[in-house]
């Protein structure tokens, strides 16, 4: 492990432990994640779809509901999340990598609660979306966004998670926004926020 890969690798071996487990603990916090698909579906039909750390696939189902005619890829770092997202799609391309690469021509990009877990690398992730949407995509994302509580944000970052806020000036910077809301998570423990932009031309 060296200084440029010791990020990936952590969320490699963090994942490894916690993919078992991981759909039937999330859903208490993980909020906003089937809004902000059906937010995106009021501004565009996508014929390609991109699922950014697509871990265990069950957005990637809740994608094919909604779309049922697009081409939809799911891409994460965890070979363990793949595996499980494997048993529960169909239809869908499963990619392991990091996403720090554009592949280019997709029509809607999803990021549910992985840009917050990319650190380094977040504002990449952002500038390969950019690079991988055709001429009118559209981002959607949905992740954690700021909290108050000292100990709460000092837990997160035990999880991987940063929660400064840092994600949405930056949105905002390269994509046209179409949709900007931060929401109260347990009487304002912590705020998670749904982003949906278009591409510049």
């Amino acid at each position: 492990m060296n200084a440029a890969t010791a990020p990936q690798e952590a969320l490699q071996g963090y994942y490894a432990l916690h993919s078992r487990i991981y759909d039937a603990t999330r859903w208490s916090f993980l909020f906003g994640r089937d809004a902000v698909i059906h937010r995106a579906a009021g501004f565009i039909r996508p014929k390609r779809i991109l699922e950014v750390g697509c871990g265990t696939g069950r957005n990637l189902n809740v994608l094919r509901a909604t779309f049922p005619d697009a081409e939809i890829t799911g891409i994460d770092l965890s070979a363990d999340m793949l595996g499980i997202a494997k048993q529960r799609t169909k239809g869908v391309q499963l990619v392991q990598r990091a996403y720090d690469a554009p592949a280019g021509g997709f029509d809607l990009i999803l990021c549910s609660y992985a840009l917050t877990m990319f650190n380094p690398g977040w504002e990449r992730a952002i500038e390969v979306a950019e690079a991988d949407l055709n001429p009118g995509g559209i981002i959607a994302v949905v992740d954690f966004s700021h909290t108050s509580t000292p100990w709460f944000a000092r837990w997160m970052e035990k999880n991987h998670v940063r929660m400064q806020g840092h994600l949405w000036p930056h949105l905002r910077q390269r994509f046209i926004s179409l949709s900007d809301t931060r929401y109260p998570a347990y009487v304002h423990l912590w705020h998670y926020g749904i982003y949906i932009g278009r591409k510049r031309d």
